[in-house]
């Protein structure tokens, strides 16, 4: 049996929703301008975009995923990650279980780890 690796118990960065918002929002404005300036029709990309919300998520799971000298996680580890970013932020909880989804697991930077064989 393989141990599993333990997601981050203390993130580095207890930073405010409203903090984490506004850096998603600039990353997301430049997620936006590098595609405009690429040629592309803000039409046929913006709905393929993470929200603010879902940015703010990612990077919480980033912080909370990979400490120092582990290894990739799987599904299971990135789910409790999740679910605890959404206990830990309610105003996110909504954002978190829609990620969670199998639905959402299609969107190229879904934070799920597809299983080999799903």
């Amino acid at each position: 049996m393989t141990q599993q690796p333990a997601p981050h118990p203390s993130p580095q960065r207890r930073a405010s929703l409203e903090v984490l918002r506004a850096e998603a929002t600039d990353e997301r404005s430049v997620l936006v301008e590098e595609r405009l300036r690429a040629g592309e029709d803000p039409w046929d990309f913006m709905a393929d975009l993470p929200t603010v919300d879902e940015l703010v998520v990612l990077l919480l799971r980033s912080e909370r995923i990979l400490p120092p000298g582990a290894v990739r996680p799987d599904e299971d580890v990135s789910d409790v990650v999740l679910r605890r970013i959404a206990a830990d932020y309610p105003p996110l909880a909504t954002t978190v279980w829609t990620m969670l989804s199998e639905a959402e697991s299609v969107r190229a930077w879904a934070p799920r780890i597809r299983r080999v064989g799903r």
